[in-house]
């Protein structure tokens, strides 16, 4: 008899983003005529780059053409996408690494979930709490979790607390831990680390002999001087963590699929005969075995951000959300809610009014409002008590949100 992986069952209820979804669908359901504005999922709403476009529309006709036609590509990325990202994201801060230490794929939701498969089942896992669920997700289905607990955490999980009494800086964990999940800027509290705070994790990872997984896809946004664009810049985080960036949430690939993942090689484990292995050579494996590669197609028009118009193009994207996370921030504070984010970064992460739980003050700005958040609860147990919301909606909608939350009774 087949039988099933019993680690899919610890996990609570549906992925939080599907039980969002059910509640609005049930409520449109009963209330058709409801306008509902959605800050909710980070979706974007700003088309693809002219750039990206252009780019796209010209390899479409390369694969109209036998001459110019390709079938199977590299399945770590065509080398015109990896120099491009490496001499506009690493180089300018004097970071060298070679095309074989980037990996590109299909986003970076899907790097930040099987990555896990690279480490020993037995490591133990830190998480900071709040956090975007996949992270915990994934090693709990992989059976490196133990059992969910009354409290909301699962047994065998380090937790790290990120909430305003902390200023939202996670303390290093009081045990040893093998992975450490860090993403800065911050989903969901639209939170960043110092350079000083990385340095600190970067430390504590060398002495403890630990990796941290660390995801950037947010990177785009950062606007403060203190906050380093990767983690590389902090010195000797080569030797200690893997890096995730997306073009999702920068140049509006949500659709279009198109990330990548950053391994140096002197990131490296112990195996069981006690010899080092470097995780690049583990997850080239890994990646090469079970993906085919980002489509030739994507992977130019994901190359034409670097061009001087893509430049500018990704620019204004950003500058315009960035704008929308202006307003609503200052709409809340009108509102008398406090909240936090949106400077670098597109969320903004707000603490519920009255007491009221996360689930409480979704279902009231649906009910009362026609809003669809995110509730913090969905994100771990400190984030109960917390709401986020996203910057990625249009201009239109973002102001009429703003306009009814400033008269929410």
């Amino acid at each position: 008899m087949a039988t099933i992986n019993d680690n899919y069952l610890k996990l609570p209820g549906s992925y939080l983003f599907a039980e969002i979804g059910r509640r609005v669908a049930a409520y449109q359901q009963e209330h058709p005529e409801a306008d509902i504005i959605r800050l909710g999922i980070g979706d974007v709403t700003r088309p693809l780059p002219k750039a990206c476009i252009e780019a796209m529309q010209q390899a479409v006709a390369e694969m109209g053409q036998a001459e110019t036609f390709r079938g199977y590509g590299p399945e770590q990325g065509y080398d015109f996408l990896t120099r491009a990202i490496l001499a506009a994201n690493y180089e300018p801060y004097g970071l060298k690494f070679g095309t074989d230490e980037i990996f590109v794929s299909d986003g970076s939701k899907s790097d930040c979930g099987n990555i896990q498969e690279i480490f020993g089942r037995d490591c133990r896992v830190a998480i900071t709490d709040p956090v975007y669920p996949v992270y915990l997700d994934t090693n709990v289905m992989a059976g490196r979790t133990g059992a969910l607990q009354q409290d909301g955490h699962f047994a065998g999980v380090t937790y790290l607390p990120c909430t305003a009494e902390n200023n939202f800086a996670p303390e290093l964990p009081a045990e040893h831990v093998d992975m450490i999940y860090l993403c800065c800027p911050n989903n969901p509290t639209g939170t960043t680390l110092s350079r000083e705070e990385l340095h600190k994790w970067v430390d504590y990872a060398r002495q403890e002999d630990a990796v941290i997984l660390f995801d950037a896809a947010y990177a785009a946004y950062i606007t403060e001087e203190d906050v380093p664009r990767t983690i590389y810049e902090i010195p000797g985080a080569a030797e200690v963590a893997i890096e995730f960036r997306s073009f999702s949430k920068t140049a509006g690939f949500t659709g279009t699929r198109c990330g990548y993942t950053i391994i140096p090689k002197g990131v490296t484990g112990r195996a069981a005969d006690g010899s080092r292995v470097p995780y690049n050579r583990l997850w080239n494996r890994r990646h090469t075995t079970k993906f085919n590669g980002t489509a030739y197609i994507v992977q130019r028009g994901a190359a034409a951000i670097y061009t001087e118009e893509g430049r500018a193009q990704v620019r204004e994207t950003i500058g315009y959300y960035m704008e929308n996370a202006r307003l609503i921030r200052e709409g809340l504070a009108a509102a008398g809610l406090t909240a936090y984010g949106g400077v670098n970064a597109p969320y903004i992460w707000l603490k519920t009014p009255d007491k009221l739980s996360s689930w409480d003050f979704f279902d009231k700005l649906l009910q009362q409002l026609n809003i669809v958040g995110t509730p913090g609860a969905g994100f771990g147990p400190c984030g109960e008590g917390y709401f986020r919301l996203t910057a990625f909606g249009d201009r239109e909608n973002t102001l009429r949100a703003v306009e009814r939350i400033k008269k929410m009774g």
